[in-house]
């Protein structure tokens, strides 16, 4: 029978960055399929953003990130970052590339490396855009389609999972049963996955 993941997760997340490369390499490991669902901070199930944490907390969040970028040999820009648009609607872009059957996995990357490693504007529409179209896909097409009710409807429906099941913070991954939040918490869902359920 067929593992299936249901992956919760956020563009403007660093942590999903940050935790996709392994995750994929665990999917591929033990041959699991993703389910994706895209939202932002769960703030009905206690999640924060960023900006409203504490100053203590929001100084510890950065050194963390840091040091887990450093681990995972991931480049992350948190200083020195221009003013950004809000990147939560380049979520519309990937939804519709799944929806279509494109390659949404590698959609998402190119757009958290641009926002996460590069400090580029995903938030703007022609921004992103241009960088889905420099990565090879129709990006006019996925712009266009961003607004429609099929890709729409998924965010809010995806939403509403992630409310349900208790979600609050990024990545999170529900596996037969169990939620694990954060990519630090993979060697647990790789346990599950072969058969060790918590």
């Amino acid at each position: 029978m067929t593992k299936i993941i249901d992956y919760v997760f956020s563009i403007g997340s660093p942590w999903s960055y940050i935790g996709l490369e392994p995750f994929l390499d665990l999917v591929e490991k033990t041959g699991a399929e993703i389910r994706p669902y895209l939202t932002t901070v769960v703030e009905e199930n206690g999640g924060i953003f960023s900006r409203n944490r504490p100053e203590a907390r929001r100084q510890y969040w950065q050194r963390d990130l840091k040091r887990w970028a450093a681990f995972r040999g991931k480049k992350l820009l948190l200083e020195n970052r221009p003013p950004l648009a809000d990147p939560a609607p380049a979520a519309f872009m990937v939804i519709a590339a799944y929806l279509d059957g494109k390659p949404w996995l590698d959609l998402t990357k190119i757009l958290q490396e641009a926002f996460w490693g590069r400090g580029e504007d995903i938030g703007n529409p022609e921004a992103r855009k241009a960088i889905a179209s420099a990565a090879g896909f129709d990006g006019d097409a996925l712009s266009k389609r961003e607004g429609d009710a099929d890709v729409q409807g998924k965010w809010t429906a995806d939403r509403e999972f992630a409310v349900k099941n208790g979600v609050f913070g990024f990545p999170s991954f529900l596996y037969d049963g169990e939620l694990y939040w954060g990519q630090d918490n993979l060697h647990f869902l790789e346990s599950h996955l072969n058969g060790v359920k918590p």
